[in-house]
């Protein structure tokens, strides 16, 4: 599971990124509204933990926006605004739920926990032709056989299934999967797709990533298993 914080409290979105990252998760941080809203928007994530307070752009803003795309990733408020006005202006502008601070990590696990669980069957599973990817456990499944992936390739093949056979860029997959202000270059994808192939084959699985010459890659079921 990938989790974004969006929490101008550098110190705080920091310790509750190592606190989450012990459980499991895998967790990434940014420290403004306007951050949080382009990397939210990526469609990458699990689950956004947005604070209410921040420069730039404040989480009411950033979960409107994110709702006005038709992101339905499920969005933790925290705050220290504990009016019941402020509680129901952050679940009116798109969360799901409202913590207040400061707060137990207890509660706050099990508000994250809860949350995932309301996803149902697409948080666990995303399939395409006889082949599944388990999002609890980065496993790609066909059959009886299964291979697990690393952080990177995960993120990969989850945008390309989540696709369903669309094409995607080099760019896409790198502002989604490394980051905006990251240093990979198109090669990086290369590299990651060449890692999936080679394991979607052998776990025997009909589904191919096809490069798509100046449009990116989708992926495609042979009728070949």
């Amino acid at each position: 599971m990938k989790i974004l914080i969006i929490e101008d409290e550098k110190l705080l979105a920091d310790s509750l990124k190592a606190l989450l990252e012990s459980k499991g998760f895998h967790v990434e941080a940014v420290y403004d509204g306007e951050s949080g809203e382009l990397y939210a928007e990526t469609g990458v994530y699990d689950l956004l933990i947005l604070d209410v307070m921040m420069p730039k752009m404040d989480g009411y803003q950033v979960a409107r926006q994110v709702r006005a795309r038709r992101c339905s990733t499920p969005i933790l408020m925290l705050t220290a605004k504990s009016e019941l006005e402020d509680r129901i202006a952050g679940l009116n502008a798109g969360a799901d739920y409202y913590l207040t601070k400061p707060f137990d990590t207890r509660e706050l696990l099990a508000c994250i926990n809860a949350l995932l669980r309301r996803q149902g069957n697409e948080v666990n599973e995303l399939s395409y032709g006889n082949t599944a990817l388990d999002l609890s456990s980065s496993t790609l499944l066909c059959g009886e056989n299964e291979v697990r992936l690393s952080a990177r390739e995960f993120d990969v093949m989850r945008l390309l299934l989540q696709s369903k056979g669309g094409n995607l860029s080099k760019e896409v997959i790198l502002s989604r999967v490394w980051g905006f202000d990251s240093n990979a270059v198109e090669n990086h994808v290369e590299v990651y797709v060449g890692f999936l192939r080679r394991k979607l084959e052998s776990i025997g699985s009909n589904v191919r990533i096809v490069s798509a010459r100046r449009l990116g890659y989708h992926l495609e079921v042979t009728e070949e298993c």
